[in-house]
């Protein structure tokens, strides 16, 4: 199992769409995946027709069970309209978790737990994490392989990406290996001077840890969303759908590099 955390402190950078969208390229090439919404907010669990604040099954019962029942996370999975793809909704009731969690151990590595009790049954999990540091997100990077960063091509959307770099370096300080990521430029409009300086900036800033690519403005995304599934399934042809593509490959291209090493080092 691969999992793959999506992440930024500030929110309407693209985090949902992407979570869905490489969710459902890799559905589409016959990999099992799980979305797991843990933002109260619930966008991910509305964009599949699920109401945050009525779901029965959620991702907030992980944190109710001192000992965690094994069957307990397969129990939350819902459907998504595609035959690969599932997705552990999100409650509102994820808000309220700051407050329970006060006094308890090991609070930070309940979705770690309930991933294991899955690992057999998902090739990849993408994590849509909220937009603030905090339990959950604090459970989404230590659950996670691989982060994206999604960041808006916009001067304000930046100076958020900069309190997210902040969080990284202290979660990488508790972890045995750095975490990989990639900063990925979202919403780019490059008829937007704006748009186009933001681009530059974010490239001459980050160098090697950004995709080098940039996801456009696409109402196919809007339109996919509408109908609740990937925009791939709407509209492969897509702009959208393309930027997501070559982002996918670049991913796993990385992600198989970094496999590669840790062989050669092991062999060594």
């Amino acid at each position: 199992m691969h999992v793959w955390a999506v992440a930024n402190q500030k929110g309407g950078v693209g985090k949902t769409t992407s979570v869905v969208t490489l969710g459902g390229l890799l559905a589409d090439r016959g990999h099992q995946v799980l979305l797991l919404d843990l933002d109260p907010h619930g966008s991910l669990t509305s964009y599949f027709k699920y109401d945050p604040d009525n779901v029965e099954k959620s991702a907030y019962e992980l944190f109710q069970h001192r000992q965690m029942p094994e069957d307990l996370p397969a129990s939350l999975l819902l459907d998504t309209g595609h035959d690969r793809l599932k997705i552990m909704a999100a409650s509102t009731a994820l808000a309220t978790l700051e407050r329970q969690a006060s006094g308890k151990g090991g609070q930070g590595l309940v979705v770690s737990k309930a991933l294991a009790m899955l690992w057999n049954r998902f090739d990849y999990v993408l994590i849509d994490s909220p937009p603030v540091l905090g339990l959950l997100m604090i459970n989404a990077l230590a659950a996670c392989q691989q982060l994206i960063v999604p960041v808006q091509t916009e001067f304000l959307a930046i100076k958020g990406l900069e309190r997210m770099m902040r969080t990284l370096r202290m979660v990488n300080k508790a972890r045995k290996h750095d975490l990989p990521y990639a900063v990925v430029p979202t919403l780019y409009d490059r008829r937007a001077q704006a748009s186009v300086q933001s681009l530059r900036l974010l490239r001459n800033t980050y160098g090697d840890s950004i995709w080098h690519g940039m996801v456009p403005v696409d109402t196919k995304f809007r339109e996919a969303s509408v109908a609740g599934m990937p925009a791939s399934m709407l509209d492969p042809n897509s702009r959208g759908v393309h930027a997501y593509s070559v982002l996918l490959k670049f991913l796993l291209d990385r992600q198989n590099e970094r496999h590669r090493l840790d062989a050669e080092g092991a062999v060594l």
